[in-house]
């Protein structure tokens, strides 16, 4: 992901004994002039900052008081996130004879006197908290912290916390790194920041720091972390441990057999993106991802109306707190192709001067990427792509190289299983391709597999059961309702022993010979579960053939005479059964 902002704590991260570093100054001009924001985050009073480091307008912007402050020094527009120490608090501390400096939020003192200052909290029944910074403990009102008046900046400036990276030293800065995308704690600094922390920064003072941000006056991504606080859950093993995957801005491929699972399980991780707080881009075929719209922030677009002009698009995607969804169900193929390839090329753009959206997702990857020249439609160096398809194998071959994350649903076709094997040619250990052939097709409907490609394998294929999804998955009319299956697999209507000459090969020509029959003359097809077992062995939808299956045991039972309506409103809860040329 692109590095948009630093954000820096200043006593012992950049400055020493009040002096601000100047190796650190000059760094921080150098990013400026690259349009990375930089943002001075500090337990300091304001004014007590300018009386140390000067003049402000080296950098963009000043955190203060913890978070309770927030300025910005070209405009000098300023914002007091908490409310004024009350001054029964004040008079309680001065007759103490507590030494103390108040701010337009905070007080500061001694941390020595922290007992005394809670003694005089708890008397006065005052809903503030105390706050250490080393030698010094800060008394704030609740729920403010230096991670808030980060927050609020960013939101300002229409960032994201999840291009920005935060250094800092001490007990007050937790907040401040876990807010931010690259939390780094120097190694001079606080031991329990630095467990905490996604990095540890080498060295033994604030000119290690300015080393440290110069590095990305040239390469302007966010690092990859040693580790990471934000894991997508995708299953547990058979063994019960949870299988996760980590937050990083690298390519991932899902891959399996039509109908298979492939767009649940990438709606499984894009909801959980989502609610981490990352914008999204999903390119959506088939209308497969439009129940994300349910989450925060979510707008889907296209679908029975317009699609967006890039324009429109491109203001969208400027938040960074919304998501998009292009549904392009109603969107004849070859408009697909040419709509798809312009859209990935001005997002590109996009994503290297604004760092959103943070994640690609394109469903149906083979339609787009297929040709030798796919990988251009991409920005492969930045990446945070998800690619989802049944035909790996017809991908760029430059895209496959840049892929670091697999996940694999069932998987029955020897050319992809072949596929599958040649990326993973360096960590595939030592099944044979008919032990991988045997594994995937193995796999049962909210099952997946991750391949040793991918870094939380630890080396070995993982196999697990997928966790349940918060959204419905919506299997929409343009993919599944007109689709004919193969003439062996049609449904054939029998009565009285021999067919009736009525069949079946879409699910709407079922709908519509059910809307004409009574239970009577479906009685022999649901006392030998027909129903069921074909919308699951041909169509694959198992929850619904699951409720099929119920409706048919109530009718053997003579609990469900008329079945018949209930049958059809199972189907039409699933499937959307309105006829178009009727619309």
């Amino acid at each position: 992901m692109k590095l948009l902002t630093i954000a820096l704590d200043y006593d012992g991260t950049i400055a020493k004994d009040n002096r601000l570093d100047d190796r650190v100054r000059a760094a921080i001009g150098e990013l400026r002039a690259k349009n990375i924001v930089i943002l001075i985050v500090t337990g300091r009073i304001l004014e007590d900052l300018r009386r140390v480091a000067g003049d402000l307008h080296f950098v963009d912007g000043v955190v203060a008081e913890n978070g309770a402050v927030v300025e910005f020094t070209a405009s000098g527009y300023s914002k007091v996130m908490g409310s004024p120490p009350p001054a029964r608090f004040l008079e309680a501390l001065r007759a103490e004879g507590i030494a103390f400096k108040g701010g337009q939020s905070i007080v500061e003192a001694d941390a020595s006197d922290a007992p005394r200052l809670l003694a005089i909290l708890q008397r006065l029944e005052l809903p503030l908290v105390l706050v250490f910074n080393r030698g010094r403990v800060m008394v704030l009102p609740q729920a403010i912290s230096k991670a808030t008046g980060l927050y609020e900046a960013l939101k300002i400036l229409r960032l994201s916390p999840h291009n920005a990276l935060a250094i800092g030293d001490a007990e007050n800065d937790h907040e401040l790194l876990r807010a931010c995308e690259i939390g780094v704690a120097v190694e001079w600094g606080s031991e329990a920041l630095k467990a905490a922390a996604d990095y540890i920064l080498p060295g033994d003072g604030p000119a290690a720091v300015a080393g440290y941000i110069q590095a990305f006056v040239t390469k302007q991504n966010l690092p990859v972390p040693v580790k990471t606080r934000r894991k997508l859950l995708l299953g547990y093993t058979d063994d019960g441990r949870p299988l996760a995957f980590a937050v990083r801005g690298r390519n991932v491929l899902l891959v399996g057999d039509t109908k298979s699972g492939k767009s649940w399980v990438a709606g499984l991780l894009c909801e959980q993106l989502i609610l981490y707080g990352y914008t999204l881009l999903v390119i959506d075929p088939e209308g497969d991802y439009t129940s994300l719209e349910a989450l925060p922030g979510v707008m889907v677009l296209g679908g029975t109306d317009p699609l967006p002009r890039p324009r429109e698009l491109l203001r969208s995607l400027r938040h960074a707190d919304v998501s998009v969804v292009i549904d392009l169900s109603h969107t004849p193929h070859q408009q697909k192709l040419e709509y798809v390839s312009n859209l990935l090329v001005g997002m590109a753009i996009l994503r290297r001067r604004t760092g959103l959206p943070h994640r690609i997702v394109i469903d149906e990857a083979h339609y787009f990427l297929h040709e030798q020249q796919g990988g251009n439609l991409l920005d492969l160096e930045l990446g945070g792509y998800t690619l989802i398809t049944y035909r790996a194998s017809q991908l760029d071959p430059h895209i496959l190289e840049s892929t670091e994350g697999i996940v694999v649903t069932r998987e029955s076709d020897p050319q992809e299983i072949s596929a599958l094997r040649a990326i993973c040619r360096f960590c595939r250990g030592n099944m044979s391709e008919r032990e991988w052939a045997k594994m995937f097709e193995g796999l049962a409907v909210g099952e997946a597999v991750v391949l040793p490609l991918t870094a939380e394998a630890e080396g070995s294929v993982r196999r697990c059961r997928l966790v349940p999804r918060l959204t419905p998955h919506v299997r929409h009319l343009s993919k599944y309702i007109d689709i004919p299956v193969p003439e062996r697999d049609q449904f054939v209507f029998w009565r009285n022993g021999a067919p009736s000459g009525r069949w079946a090969r879409t699910l709407r020509e079922f709908v519509s010979v059910v809307e004409h029959s009574s239970a009577a003359e479906l009685g022999d097809h649901l006392r030998r579960n027909d129903i069921s077992k074909w919308l699951a062995n041909v169509f694959g939808d198992y929850p619904l053939a699951k409720t099929v299956r119920g409706l048919e045991d109530e009718y053997c039972a003579g609990k469900l005479p008329e079945v018949t309506s209930s049958l059809l409103d199972a189907i039409r809860s699933r499937y959307d059964c309105t006829d178009p040329a009727a619309v």
